[in-house]
């Protein structure tokens, strides 16, 4: 009876890690959304923008936007965050009016319109997780979206996400795809 009660003490105690665990991660993953981003958006040849730098902020979310003048120089200007998130909301928009290109499946050349583009990589950020992830729950809009962030930032931190997933452990140290032994215990 003394050897059930410890086993059963000790699975209580496993379950209550694993579940701590999954809380902590999720903690996680919505405070990397919600992270404020340093962008640096350019256009291209095309009128279209895309990021070409982006790193995370403890400060407000801001951007430096290179584009092409008359002359066919480049210029820079700086975008505050209250002026990102207003292109942000006014993208937003049309997303749920179906017009935002966004949310379009045609594969038209590389980018998109500056609010566009804010929206497509800072939308968590500047209009909330909730927004954010039901964005990216739509197929168009992350495919955009990976499209248009050209950022040694973006291509690392997917890279990363995609290595974790395959390469995931179990609780006990052993990886989940493996197969596990008949082992008595108890006796």
């Amino acid at each position: 009876m003394k050897h059930i009660y410890s086993i059963a003490n000790g699975v209580a105690l496993g379950s209550a890690g694993i579940i701590m665990m999954g809380v902590l991660s999720g903690c996680e993953s919505s405070e990397q959304q919600q992270q404020n981003k340093f962008l640096v958006i350019e256009q291209q040849a095309n009128g279209k923008y895309i990021v070409v730098e982006e790193m995370p902020t403890e400060g407000p979310s801001r951007a430096i936007i290179r584009e092409i003048d008359a002359n066919g120089g480049k210029t820079e200007r700086f975008m505050n965050e209250a002026e990102m998130k207003a292109l942000a909301e006014q993208e937003y928009k049309k997303v749920q009016d179906g017009t935002s290109e966004t949310i379009s499946s045609n594969e038209g050349s590389a980018g998109m319109g500056l609010a566009g583009t804010i929206l497509a990589v800072a939308a968590g950020s500047l209009l909330g997780n909730m927004i954010g992830n039901a964005l990216m729950n739509n197929k168009n809009f992350a495919s955009k979206s990976s499209a248009v962030n050209k950022s040694a930032y973006s291509r690392s931190a997917s890279g990363a996400s995609k290595g974790s997933s395959s390469a995931k452990k179990s609780f006990f140290g052993g990886s989940s795809g493996s197969s596990t032994s008949n082992k008595s215990y108890g006796s």
